[in-house]
C-alpha cells in the first residue's frame, strides 16, 4: 500500500495512557489480536460507526506509518479490504496530528475537516 498515514481510534483514557507512557501497546482488542488495528482514511469512519458507536468524546489519532517501519503489515480484513495492523508498540512520536471525535445530533460521528 502507498498510504502514508492511519488513524487509530481511542478513548479518552486510552489516550492519556498513551500520553503518560510515551508509547501505545494496543486497546484490549488489540491485545487480544496480537496486533494494533489502524484505519486508512478511507476506512476509518466505517470503523466508527461498526465499534465506537454511540460513543463520545474519543481521539482521532494520525500515525505516521513511515515511523513505523517493517511493524506496519497491510493484511485482509473487514469486507476484503486491506487494513493496516502494527505489529509492536507505537511511539507518540509517530502520532503527527489528533482530534476530538465526538457525536453529532444524529449519533454520527463528526470528523474535523483534513482527516
Amino acid at each position: 500500500m502507498t498510504e502514508l498515514f492511519a488513524f487509530k481510534i481511542l478513548t479518552r483514557d486510552q489516550w492519556e495512557q498513551w500520553r503518560a507512557d510515551d508509547i501505545f501497546t494496543g486497546a484490549p482488542v488489540d491485545l487480544a489480536d496480537g496486533y494494533i488495528h489502524l484505519s486508512a482514511r478511507d476506512q476509518v469512519a466505517e470503523t466508527a460507526a461498526k465499534h465506537f458507536a454511540g460513543q463520545d468524546d474519543l481521539i482521532l489519532a494520525m500515525i505516521d506509518l513511515a515511523a513505523l517501519g517493517d511493524a506496519v503489515k497491510w493484511e485482509l480484513s473487514r469486507g476484503e479490504a486491506l487494513f493496516p495492523h502494527v505489529y509492536g508498540p507505537i511511539p507518540m512520536s509517530a502520532v503527527t496530528t489528533k482530534a476530538k471525535l465526538r457525536l453529532g445530533s444524529d449519533d454520527k460521528h463528526i470528523f474535523p475537516a483534513g482527516f
